[in-house]
């Protein structure tokens, strides 16, 4: 009976320098798991630890209850995909299909075959199979690696960014694919990313790492919705959560700063007398108010960055910084006065260095950008 892999107190220290701390972690048979996280955070070293490649300085690593803690690499029935483009140069698509396959000697030459076209269907390289890796786009080299770990049907499957290094159009034409692909199969799906908005669109479940360490786990709607701590909103953010510190009195009011001071309402009005740091998502965060309870926020422009067809408007107010991600193209001198209002309904609350005390509620199809 598959238990799915279980690591127990993981920590890995190279050269002084801890590189994974105590991780605990159950990855069930046949689940999605993307790992969360900024670059170096620990995503590539927990791969390489998964694969086998790199061992633990303490702790277990158990694949359907059995310890493969030190179980070397080419004994472990695993597939990984990486950043780069790693396919042989020399081999046609279909022969970098097939190599794992020819490798392990299980299949007969019409059996090989079907699993090396099947494959190539699924991932639609059927027109390229007899062209070599230098005659592909990126898009194509990278769907062939996803192809070889495919067919090699191991139990396991890594994949660190695979997708980074692809244009924007091809990385979304990717993201459903490879949800698609694993839908229903029983191996454990390990997707490293350090973008929110992949993690969301990939669903499943959701590790979020921080400085070697997992600071929450678990479904990822969940995880984006309800964040253990300021941590946690910071990483599954794109842009960062803007965080700032407020002083909740006893009559149910939270300042800000001596000109922003608003009563508690909603999900926040059980909140006790005492410090806190709100949270708000940048697109959230708006330049006019959306309803009669939000709080209006005097502020100055610091710099505005377009992206396409969104525009990161950074402004400033009383020692406080803010972000916010507005759609269309918007210009604003430096220095220029604006207004910002805040939707309470939209605040996270924590306690200062600590957990998180009080969410906004979502609707189910929330995702990256949320409600209008």
């Amino acid at each position: 009976m598959r238990q799915g892999i279980e690591l127990d107190g993981i920590t890995r220290v190279v050269g002084g320098e801890t590189h994974l701390a105590d991780i605990h972690l159950r990855l069930e048979p046949g689940s999605f798991q993307v790992l969360l996280g900024r670059t170096r955070a620990g995503k590539t070293s927990l791969l390489r630890l998964l694969a086998g490649l790199d061992k633990p300085t303490t702790g277990r690593l158990r694949v359907d209850g059995t310890d493969v803690t030190h179980v070397d690499v080419r004994r472990r029935d695993v597939a990984m995909v990486y950043q780069q483009f790693v396919n042989y140069p020399s081999l046609t698509v279909y022969e970098n299909i097939a190599s794992p396959l020819r490798l392990a000697g299980k299949l007969d030459a019409k059996a090989l075959d079907k699993r090396v076209r099947d494959t190539a269907a699924a991932l639609r390289l059927e027109p390229f199979l007899q062209r070599l890796p230098a005659e592909l786009s990126g898009g194509q080299q990278q769907r062939t690696a996803m192809a070889r770990a495919l067919a090699k049907d191991a139990s396991l499957l890594l994949l660190d960014e695979p997708l980074a290094n692809l244009d924007y159009k091809l990385r979304e034409e990717l993201r459903t694919e490879i949800r698609q692909l694993f839908r229903g199969r029983p191996a454990v799906v390990v997707y490293a990313t350090t973008e929110p908005t992949e993690a969301l669109l990939l669903g499943g479940q959701t590790v979020v790492l921080h400085e070697g360490r997992v600071l929450q786990s678990g479904p990822t709607l969940e995880v984006y919705q309800r964040p253990a701590n300021e941590h946690v909103g910071q990483v599954f953010s794109d842009p960062q959560m803007n965080l700032w510190d407020a002083e909740v009195s006893p009559e149910g009011r939270a300042r800000l700063s001596p000109e922003v001071d608003f009563p508690l309402s909603g999900h926040l009005r059980g909140l006790a007398p005492g410090r806190y740091r709100l949270g708000l998502r940048a697109h959230h965060l708006r330049l006019v108010p959306t309803s009669a309870e939000d709080i209006r926020v005097p502020a100055h422009v610091e710099l505005e960055e377009v992206s396409g067809s969104e525009t990161l408007l950074h402004a400033g107010h009383a020692g406080l910084a803010l972000a916010a991600q507005m759609e269309g193209v918007h210009r604003h001198a430096s220095g220029s006065p604006v207004e910002l209002f805040i939707p309470p309904s939209r605040l996270f609350a924590f306690t200062p260095g600590g957990p998180l005390v009080a969410a906004p509620s979502f609707a189910p199809q929330e995702a990256a950008h949320g409600p209008n």
